[in-house]
Parts: C-alpha cells; sequence; structure tokens
C-alpha cells in the first residue's frame, strides 16, 4: 500500500480516523482490519466493488454500528459514545436518503432543521436554495421534483445544521449527467469554504476529482494515495485499442509481445505494456497491425483508477497465490 503523510504526522489530527477496523455480520465479514486517515479539508474517495466495505465504514463513521474490533474516531471522538456530539458536525446522505414527498422544499428543509435542533434557520435554508438552484421551486412537492432536484434538495437538508464534515454514500447514483455535473459544482464550492467531504461512488471518474482515494477490496485498504500517483503503481504504458464488433480482440491482444495484461471495457481494450516507453507504445502499436486487427484504433492513454484497481488487485492475489 502506498503512503502518504497524514494530518496527524503534521502535528494534526484528522477528520476520520480508522485503525484495523474489524465488522461482521453474522459469517460475513464487512471489514477485516480497515486501516485509512482522512484529512481535514479534503475530499477523500472510498472506491471499491459491492461488497468492498464502503458503506459499513461509512456507518460506523457515523455512529451508526458498533465495531467489532479497531478504532473509528471523527475529530478525535468516538461516533458511538459521542454520538450527540459528532452527529451535530456530521451530514451524512445516504443511499437512500428519504425525502417527505407531500412537504414542500421549504418544508423538507425546516423539518431537518427541526431535528438538528437549527432555531433560526431561514437564512440558512434561502442560502443553500439559492446555492442549489431551487428557489424558484421552492413551494414545489418533492414527489414533483426530478431525481437530480431531489438529489440537491437531500444535499440542502443534509447541510441545513452546518456540518463541519459532509459524508455521501453514492451521492449521485441514478442522476442524470447534467444533475451530477451541477452537483460537483455544489461539492467544489463546499469543499473551498473548508467542508471536510467523504464520498463512496461507483463512477471512477468521479473519484478523479478526489484529493485522495482508497481503493478498497474484501473490507481492507488496498491502496490509499492521490490519484495522480497511484497511476504509477500500473508500471508500464496503457494503450487503447477499440475494435468494435470483435469479439476475440482480447484474446488476439494477449498473444502480443510485451503485452503484461489485458482488459475488457465493453468495446474497449486496455493493453497494459511492460515497458513505459513511447518506443513500447510504438511496437505493439505495429503488432496490431499485422494481426487480424489490423485498422483498429490504437492510441496511449492515462491509466484511469480502474487500471489502478484491477492491476493491484491482480498483484495482491498473485502474491497470495
Amino acid at each position: 500500500m502506498t503512503t502518504t503523510t497524514t494530518d496527524a504526522g503534521r502535528g494534526v489530527s484528522p477528520a476520520v480516523h480508522f485503525d484495523k477496523v474489524e465488522k461482521r455480520f453474522d459469517a460475513a465479514t464487512a471489514l477485516a482490519g480497515l486501516t485509512l486517515d482522512v484529512r481535514r479539508g479534503e475530499m477523500f474517495g472510498l472506491i471499491g466493488p459491492d461488497g468492498a466495505g464502503k458503506t459499513t465504514a461509512i456507518r460506523l463513521l457515523c455512529g451508526l454500528l458498533h465495531t467489532d474490533a479497531g478504532t473509528v474516531r471523527v475529530f478525535d471522538r468516538d461516533p458511538v459514545r459521542d454520538h450527540a456530539w459528532v452527529t451535530a458536525r456530521v451530514g451524512y446522505l445516504s443511499q437512500r436518503f428519504s425525502l417527505y414527498g407531500d412537504l414542500t422544499i421549504d418544508e423538507n428543509i425546516e423539518f431537518f432543521a427541526e431535528i438538528h435542533g437549527v432555531r433560526h434557520y431561514k437564512a440558512r435554508r434561502d442560502a443553500l436554495l439559492d446555492m442549489t438552484q431551487l428557489t424558484a421551486f421552492r413551494g414545489r412537492l418533492a414527489d414533483r421534483l426530478s431525481g437530480g432536484m431531489k438529489q440537491k434538495l437531500a444535499l440542502a437538508c443534509t447541510l441545513v445544521h452546518e456540518p463541519e464534515l459532509i459524508v455521501l454514500d453514492e451521492p449521485t447514483t441514478g442522476v442524470d449527467p447534467v444533475s451530477r455535473r451541477e452537483f460537483w459544482k455544489l461539492l467544489s464550492a463546499f469543499l473551498a469554504r473548508g467542508i471536510t467531504i467523504v464520498m463512496s461512488t461507483p463512477y471512477l471518474d468521479e473519484a478523479e476529482r478526489c484529493a485522495r482515494v482508497a481503493l478498497l477490496h474484501d473490507g481492507r485498504t488496498l491502496a490509499l494515495d492521490e490519484p495522480s500517483r497511484l497511476r504509477t503503481l500500473i508500471g508500464g504504458r496503457i494503450v487503447e485499442v477499440m475494435a468494435p464488433g470483435r469479439s476475440d480482440a482480447a484474446a488476439v491482444a494477449r498473444t502480443l509481445p510485451g503485452v503484461a495484461d489485458v482488459q475488457v471495457f465493453g468495446e474497449r481494450l486496455h493493453l497494459t505494456l511492460e515497458g513505459d516507453t513511447d518506443a513500447a507504445v510504438d511496437a505493439v502499436a505495429r503488432q496490431i497491425a499485422t494481426t487480424s486487427l489490423a485498422g483498429a484504433s490504437v492510441r496511449a492513454v492515462l491509466p484511469s483508477l480502474e487500471d489502478v484497481f484491477i492491476a493491484t488487485l491482480a498483484r495482491k492475489e498473485q502474491a497470495g497465490a
């Protein structure tokens, strides 16, 4: 696992701290020694497939679950023992955040303000509606909102008590691309105000926006670093091959000298080369031109986090074997 300087290493306690955390549900192990820190004021991404432990980790840091072993701290507090203190400083947007469909936008925000004991919330509500571009719809029932508008309203409800930490569990799943982009603009604005953001997402292009990400697998941290630094874990150049309609493209690519790995993404192939030079890329391109894939689009691309995850996981499995 790659390492970076932590907040604790600079004399500042992290916003979130996991140390060898374990969590089991009957015979199933959700977290198996998860260790990570989230720095104050950063956007931190939890990345991994279903079952990697992302949602369990989020529920633990929100104090909604007890650990079976290990330590969880949020701003140096135990989120279970000091639940009221932590809840006052954390805004949690779950995968199934519940709005009240028979209440208007204004009434939903008012309801969540009262839950958190926020008395003078009207100015805050107006500011959130302006930021989320929902002011013109404030009298509309939540049931009559689009998916993107519901998500922005949910975020406004999450932020009405002015939390220091926002926790988002796959916040843009099922949201259209335009609304996703607007949602990210909102997160950038909150980040600029010094709010810490922890989020899980199945969209690895979104994870690229995070300052740091943790790649999770089987309840453990597979790798943790800045996205740009994680890309160096690949070790070789990535060549993308577009060969529409060729079901045998991957099999052909795997026979090429100098190709360490081949991954299939729909009609795209990502070839991880053994070499990290332009010459290695040119050599593979020439070889492809002599095969049945001649005419396919071939270009060097930057490794994606998906490439990094697959390569890192493959190395771990090889080491285990």
